[in-house]
């Protein structure tokens, strides 16, 4: 497709955009590259700096768990790499294609059709059940799983029927896993997961996004205060006053299961 075309796709939000995306996937594997990202709020006559010139890169299959104390930029970070927010500078790109071109339709396209989010509360419509939760998501894209596979991934599949109010809290994110990656996403952002959850049903919750990330080759970044949830990472960022301060790969992944607060 000439880049004229992509483009014109992509203001327009058109679905077109999966194709142009993903046809100049590089080859060493990456999918998603941050380069020298910046974001500057203003608030009254100050200028608050959130990001300070941040180098990212993740890679299919990765899991990276991102680390840090609020107000750090880790939130920040990961709405700009989802297309939810847009940076002061520097350049995002997405299997080549450069996001920080597109307009709010190019973005609306990709989050659309390449990225699942899950968040600390679950979002689910009250008088849906799991699997038309999951649905609501399944009916817009593209080439989705089925809703009743998507839930069987993170381990709810006798659960199908159940409206929010009859699962417990670390059911209910699990739904709101289902529902992220049954569009088949390359990319799985996760801003605290765990967060409104106790250890035993947290580790429920953070196996079911190693399932997805093992088992769909998912590039998987999650957001946590909680350095013991780092060990089951491929690799781990602390941030700090909006810098990557350390950055370190764990020669083997503890399972999920295995992980205790």
């Amino acid at each position: 497709m000439a880049t004229s075309e992509c483009d014109a796709r992509a203001r327009r939000g058109d679905p077109g955009l999966t194709t142009a995306v993903t046809a100049d996937a590089p080859a060493d594997g990456v999918v998603l590259r941050a380069e020298g990202l910046t974001k500057v709020y203003r608030s009254g006559a100050v200028d608050v700096h959130a990001l300070r010139g941040v180098d990212l890169s993740l890679s299919a299959r990765e899991l990276i768990v991102l680390l840090g104390p609020s107000g750090s930029g880790k939130s920040t970070l990961l709405n700009i790499l989802g297309g939810l927010d847009t940076a002061s500078s520097g350049r995002v790109f997405f299997r080549g294609t450069e996001l920080t071109a597109r307009d709010e339709a190019g973005l609306t396209a990709y989050r659309r059709h390449h990225v699942g989010f899950v968040f600390q509360f679950y979002n689910l419509i009250p008088s849906l059940t799991a699997v038309e939760n999951v649905s609501l998501v399944t009916e817009i894209a593209d080439s989705p799983m089925r809703p009743e596979d998507a839930l069987a991934l993170v381990g709810l599949g006798e659960r199908l029927h159940h409206f929010p109010a009859q699962l417990s809290g670390g059911e209910q994110q699990r739904v709101a896993i289902a529902r992220a990656i049954a569009k088949r996403p390359q990319l799985l952002l996760c801003d605290e997961p765990t967060g409104a959850l106790d250890s035993a049903t947290g580790v429920l919750v953070l196996e079911a996004i190693e399932a997805v990330n093992r088992e769909l080759g998912t590039a998987t970044a999650l957001i946590t205060h909680n350095a013991d949830i780092a060990l089951m990472a491929d690799r781990v960022i602390r941030f700090g006053n909006g810098h990557i301060v350390e950055e370190r790969i764990n020669e083997q992944r503890q399972p999920a299961r295995e992980l205790h607060w």
